[in-house]
């Protein structure tokens, strides 16, 4: 029975850690990010798919540059 009420007082706890609304921002700014994160990675896979000349030619260019220095 002991075991009961211990449970339930920490189940009584996570429920209300959860609810606190302190914080709540920055989970809500980590998740933005998330996305942006994703939708930019995915961007950049699609173009490299479709263009990789494009691609290959920026990336002669900088190594050119820098190869120049």
């Amino acid at each position: 029975m002991k075991y009961f009420v211990k449970m339930q007082l920490a189940l009584n706890e996570i429920k209300a850690r959860l609810e606190n609304k302190k914080g709540q921002g920055t989970v809500e700014y980590l998740m933005m990010l998330l996305v942006i994160l994703v939708v930019v990675i995915a961007a950049g896979a699609a173009f490299k798919a479709f263009m990789p000349d494009l691609f290959d030619k920026v990336k002669a260019k900088i190594f050119g540059g820098v190869s120049q220095m």
